[in-house]
């Protein structure tokens, strides 16, 4: 590595990375539905995941990078062909015109150098194929339901071949009926517009590259590739290159090496708007790498909705807070959506916070909007910790609590 590598504090890091994320949000330009896609687009992918404990955590994602998110945004933009559904390092929606850069993994699957989850059938497959072809978008449920045993699931072998058919670029999913996956073919779903041809290897990885850091301000190499199969020696190599011709620089930040994007330091010229708090969804960008997010801000975050009840630390499903330019608070939650209430089991300030009145004040001002995200009218607070800050914070905003 360079020995004349630029030296970022851990504040300036920390920056970087918040204004590369857009967080803390600012005020859009245009259409809210316009606001929604442009945050696809610059982050790369939004995360899918099926659990609703507060909002479904591409809603719960989006609505902290644009204050006038509502949920039929994805759609839309799937009908309108601008976002897609596809696989990131999880299941995740995708801009539209990355496309092209989805298809080395497709053509990895299809071709059997790269594994996915079920064995291919390619009778059934075919069989599947050729239905939809004739009968037009099929969800997985008008097909055979007879399950068979995959891990601890059930999994009938038309969804099997359904996934592997979705994963390996034949089928893409054309929408969501109550969360159930449309399927159609892939050629009566892409824009006529859209690139398809294939990115060369030098292509790929510098898309791997830019897009990392576009949407994260530093990286590694071991987070540019996080769960990307066989991408490595690429990404290795490509960097190489992009360093030798200034495209990316490398420089020294909470004890250890990261590649950035020369513009992207043009980021730490302008302002944090550290008094906006948000309240952020365990499946957030910022945070889907834990070991990075402890390494650039000190915060150990684990979603305990997987470990088992007694070996719990904070909570089943437990919402990091971002304020003041750090995760300074966690929050263990629960939208009852019947009866209307936001319960807020425990809230677990960090040690390091000292404003707890500058806090409690941006908390109060957030919860306004997010009980209207989440479409509830009052909040319970169970337990804080300390102890002493669920006192202070009822005795001072009590419309919170007696709505």
């Amino acid at each position: 590595m360079s020995s004349n590598k630029e030296n970022l504090s851990l504040q300036e890091a920390q920056k970087l990375v918040l204004l590369s994320q857009r967080l803390p949000a600012s005020k859009s330009v245009g259409t809210a539905r316009n606001a929604t896609l442009t945050a696809i687009e610059h982050l790369g992918y939004i995360q899918i995941d099926t659990i609703s404990v507060i909002e479904r955590a591409h809603h719960h994602t989006l609505y902290n990078r644009n204050p006038s998110y509502q949920v039929g945004h994805i759609q839309e933009l799937i009908a309108d062909k601008k976002v897609y559904e596809y696989w990131a390092h999880a299941a995740s929606f995708l801009p539209m015109v990355d496309f092209r850069f989805s298809l080395p993994r497709k053509h990895a699957i299809a071709s059997g150098k790269q594994k996915h989850w079920f064995k291919q059938d390619t009778k059934l497959m075919a069989s599947v194929m050729e239905r939809i072809k004739s009968e037009g978008p099929l969800m997985a449920k008008d097909f055979d339901k007879k399950g068979v045993k995959f891990g601890e699931w059930k999994t009938a072998p038309t969804k099997q071949a359904l996934a592997n058919l979705f994963m390996q670029g034949d089928l893409m999913i054309t929408k969501r009926a109550n969360f159930h996956k449309v399927y159609d073919v892939t050629e009566r779903v892409l824009p006529s517009t859209i690139n398809t041809t294939s990115p060369t290897e030098e292509e790929y990885g510098r898309f791997l590259i830019t897009n990392y850091l576009r949407a994260n301000g530093v990286g590694k190499l071991i987070e540019i590739t996080y769960l990307l199969k066989n991408t490595k020696t690429l990404v290795t190599e490509t960097l190489k290159k992009m360093l030798v011709h200034g495209e990316v620089v490398q420089v020294r930040a909470a004890d250890s090496d990261y590649y950035v994007l020369p513009e992207s330091l043009e980021l730490l010229n302008k302002p944090l708007a550290r008094k906006k708090l948000h309240i952020l969804s365990p499946f957030d960008n910022l945070l889907i790498q834990r070991k990075r997010t402890s390494a650039i801000f000190g915060f150990d975050y684990l979603l305990e909705c997987y470990v088992p009840q007694h070996k719990r630390k904070f909570g089943y499903f437990s919402l990091p807070i971002l304020w003041n330019g750090q995760l300074v608070a966690r929050m263990d939650s629960k939208a009852d959506r019947k009866d209307k209430v936001f319960h807020i089991h425990e809230l677990t300030l960090e040690a390091s916070l000292k404003n707890t009145e500058e806090f409690a004040a941006a908390l109060y001002k957030e919860l306004q909007f997010f009980l209207k995200f989440i479409k509830c009218t009052a909040v319970r607070l169970h337990k804080t910790s300390p102890t002493s800050f669920q006192e202070y914070f009822e005795q001072s905003y009590p419309e919170l609590f007696s709505k």
